[in-house]
């Protein structure tokens, strides 16, 4: 079986970020979302994999992943110029496809549960389609899918009034015959092939959609909120002792919490969970439960919890508490403390500052 994910999306929610990054390469943990995407499927049994790119963010996916083999996958990239939907970014992958099964997984959705015996079922049973659905307070906002004894007998995109609570997670199973249901349908009003309305064609034309709905914890990391929410879950899972930089006698660690090689922390209190990156300086500063740092960072008497921040972001002489927020790469934070007092910003078109 081959596995196909998209990761075409501009992520324009998550701007400013997504104007230098795929938002499917934004870090959680320290590790780009994407990782968590592959190794679901790897765990799956899935190790033949085609990402769905953009033009503009194909370059970063190629050097950030290159070819998968060092992490035990075969990966190749298909390029989606224009983002006309799922269905359609599925429909140009069918040469890479081959006529062969395969699983479909949206790269910016995190899922945390084993599906293997989902994959060995749907090749076993004489099925079209398998969707992974998940019961949601409000299913406005999703896929929605009506089931009667494991059959999809009918799916909705973002029901003003939705006909269950199942919203479609974004991970799929298909036979090729996706591919003929795709080719008749229309684009929708945002002028994009659903994916949902693929799925639609099968279930009225007679051929077999089942469904799974997962237990586990799963999220589309499609807002800054999502992406905290992630980082805590997945923080919650680390290990203790994880330690290969340099800790100096004047700071305390409590907690869960992982250095990296080259890193030296100073007079400070690390409260974990938390991970640090490697080659990071940390002084008289104060990093609190459920934050990741990433590589290269400087950290001098400041105060941060609850946040993600990525390589290369300096922080210093700061007399509040940064508190759930997500810092780019390279970003610079500092208080001069002298008088007159005064706030000086150089902030791009739709950053977000609450102070």
């Amino acid at each position: 079986m081959k596995g196909l994910v998209l990761c075409a999306g501009k992520g324009t929610r998550l701007r400013p970020l997504t104007y230098t990054t795929a938002k499917h390469l934004i870090p959680i943990a320290n590790r780009p979302v994407i990782l968590y995407t592959l190794e679901f499927m790897k765990n799956a049994g899935v190790t033949d994999v085609a990402i769905v790119v953009s033009p503009e963010n194909e370059v970063l996916f190629r050097e950030t992943l290159q070819d998968g083999s060092h992490f035990g996958m075969h990966i190749e990239y298909i390029v989606q110029p224009q983002p006309k939907g799922i269905a359609h970014a599925v429909y140009i992958s069918r040469e890479f496809l081959d006529d062969e099964p395969f699983l479909l997984v949206l790269g910016d959705n995190l899922v945390f549960e084993d599906i293997s015996g989902v994959v060995k079922s749907f090749e076993s049973e004489k099925v079209d389609g398998y969707i992974l659905l998940a019961r949601v307070k409000d299913p406005r906002a999703y896929g929605v899918a009506v089931v009667e004894n494991q059959r999809v007998v009918h799916v909705e995109e973002k029901p003003k009034e939705p006909k269950s609570d199942l919203a479609i997670v974004g991970v799929y199973l298909f036979r090729p015959i996706i591919f003929h249901a795709i080719e008749n349908i229309k684009p929708s009003w945002r002028g994009e092939l659903e994916i949902t309305d693929a799925i639609g064609y099968l279930v009225e034309k007679g051929y077999s959609v089942k469904a799974h709905t997962i237990q586990g914890w799963w999220k589309d990391t499609g807002k800054p909120e999502d992406l905290l929410e992630a980082n805590r879950r997945i923080l919650d899972t680390i290990e203790d002792g994880q330690c290969a930089g340099k800790i100096d006698e004047t700071t305390t660690i409590q907690g869960r919490v992982c250095v990296g090689k080259g890193s030296i922390i100073v007079g400070s209190l690390i409260r974990g969970p938390v991970v640090i990156g490697e080659d990071c300086k940390i002084v008289n500063s104060y990093v609190g439960p459920y934050t990741s740092i990433g590589n290269r960072v400087a950290l001098e008497n400041c105060e941060v919890e609850n946040s993600i921040l990525m390589d290369e972001s300096k922080i210093s002489n700061l007399s509040g508490r940064i508190d759930s927020s997500l810092i780019g790469k390279g970003v610079r934070i500092s208080q001069n403390g002298r008088l007159p007092k005064a706030m000086k910003f150089v902030v791009g078109d739709l950053s977000s500052l609450e102070l």
